[in-house]
C-alpha cells in the first residue's frame, strides 16, 4: 500500500517531488483516504423510493420532449 519513488542519478529535488505526486494521484489514495474521512450514513427506505420516483418522471418528461 505504499507509494514509493526512488531518486535518479541527475534527477533534481522538484523533479522528484513533482513524480512523487503523479505516482500518489494515479494510486487515487488521496481520493479514498478522503471518502472515508466521514462516515455516510446509508438512504433511508423512504429516499431511495422518492428518488427513484423522480427519476421515472425526469426520464418520462425527457421522452415525452423528444418527439415535439
Amino acid at each position: 500500500m505504499k507509494v514509493r519513488v526512488v531518486k535518479d542519478e541527475k534527477e533534481s529535488n522538484e523533479r522528484l517531488v513533482s513524480r512523487f505526486n503523479k505516482v500518489v494521484q494515479a494510486s487515487r489514495k488521496l481520493v479514498k483516504i478522503r471518502d472515508e474521512q466521514y462516515y455516510v450514513h446509508k438512504p433511508k427506505k423512504r429516499k431511495i423510493r422518492t428518488s427513484a420516483i423522480k427519476r421515472a418522471e425526469y426520464r418520462a418528461a425527457k421522452e415525452k420532449s423528444k418527439f415535439y
